[in-house]
């Protein structure tokens, strides 16, 4: 099946009961048994949900992967992997990532005996040089959050094999369908089902997905162990916003390309930051690895802090708030919002400066989202 059918109808089969053709809400905690350990598969709520399994069999089939679990947040997806570690296990991590992840490894991770380099992998080079002999896993965005560098997946996963290490690729920012990350060699894929596959601000969640059966069972072992599960409903709320994931993420694109162009046109802007400009340092990589650029952008008001908050209090339909991926169209401040956790040196050494603004780019018509950006920057 192609991907906008799987988006419908994987793991989604009308209810054999009443043959609803939504999937119903399994609003139960527990599940009646036949005899002692006599069951049809679910035992308790926390350990599997049938919602719940048929958004993870659906969320697999996106990522053309075979197997799949949903948590509660993208966060609790992250504290599980890192849970499958041990003292003295080192990973090698992106140095541009999102604030939360970086605050998770740094803050509460180290603490239980975690070890973490943050580098540059734009330069894959840089990659061999930072594995020690007790080096585990390497983490990896592309794009990156909020700069939007972009890692060669595919190049990453071939040396982590080489070297008997986990491959893991945060795929939030492009979503199943612009970007398939297992495909290219990676062992885990990671999404914050918050954002674009969920697409509508209103659920918290998380998924992870693989093609290795023992590393998927520990995985589910530790989040049935630590109950970093999601309830029923969310998981349905979800499944509904999977639903139309195709459609969304073509026009977050086609807006996305034409806000880019825009910015980079206006005077009070000094840089704009999108892989599918020309002029973006990884465009050539883009094409190769992703369908599609997404509906991320960041770019930097001239003026810096002042200019940068004069511009956030005007916009009206452009909304200041954390997150991304939503139908509406959000605008942030990375150094003081979504990134605020990581040390102002390291911000300032990546990059990420006080003018710098992160959008995502929502479905509105395009038009009265670039009329809101021109008033702003008035």
């Amino acid at each position: 099946m192609k991907f906008e059918t799987k988006a419908i109808h994987a793991g989604q089969a009308p209810d054999p009961t009443t043959g609803a053709i939504m999937p119903p809400i399994f609003q139960t905690s527990t599940y009646v048994q036949t005899g002692p350990g006599e069951h049809k598969g679910y035992e308790y709520s926390r350990t599997s949900n049938p919602t719940r399994t048929k958004l993870q069999d659906c969320l697999a089939a996106l990522e053309n992967a075979k197997y799949c679990l949903a948590f509660a947040s993208g966060c609790g997806a992250m504290t599980t992997i890192m849970h499958a570690f041990k003292t003295g296990d080192h990973i090698i991590c992106c140095d541009d990532v999102y604030g939360g992840t970086y605050r998770l490894f740094t803050k509460v991770m180290t603490q239980h005996g975690l070890e973490f380099s943050f580098i540059d992998m734009t330069h894959i080079s840089n990659l061999k040089k930072a594995i020690r002999p007790n080096t585990k896993a390497v983490w990896i965005e592309s794009p990156t959050n909020p700069l939007l560098k972009l890692i060669d997946i595919e190049a990453a996963a071939k040396i982590a094999k080489e070297k008997k290490l986990f491959s893991i690729v945060d795929n939030t920012f492009m979503s199943p369908y612009f970007q398939n990350p297992l495909d290219l060699g990676s062992d885990i894929v990671l999404h914050s089902t918050t954002k674009f596959i969920n697409g509508h601000s209103d659920v918290v969640g998380g998924a992870v997905m693989t093609n290795d059966k023992t590393l998927i069972d520990k995985l589910h072992f530790i989040q049935n162990s630590t109950g970093i599960v999601p309830g029923p409903f969310d998981a349905w709320l979800t499944l509904r916003g999977v639903k139309t994931l195709a459609l969304r993420m073509k026009r977050h694109e086609e807006n996305a390309m034409k806000i880019a162009e825009f910015l980079k046109g206006h005077p009070k802007i000094e840089k704009v930051t999108y892989p599918g400009l020309k002029d973006h340092p990884q465009h050539a990589l883009a094409k190769k690895q992703m369908r599609g650029f997404g509906g991320m952008i960041t770019f930097v008001v001239k003026g810096g802090l002042p200019s940068a908050k004069k511009f956030l209090k005007k916009t009206h339909l452009f909304s200041l708030a954390e997150s991304l991926g939503g139908v509406e169209s959000l605008i942030e401040h990375p150094a003081i919002m979504t990134h605020a956790s990581i040390e102002k040196e390291v911000r300032a050494k990546l990059g990420i400066d006080d003018g710098l603004i992160r959008a995502s780019i929502g479905i509105e018509h395009v038009d009265d989202l670039i009329s809101d950006l021109k008033q702003a920057l008035s």
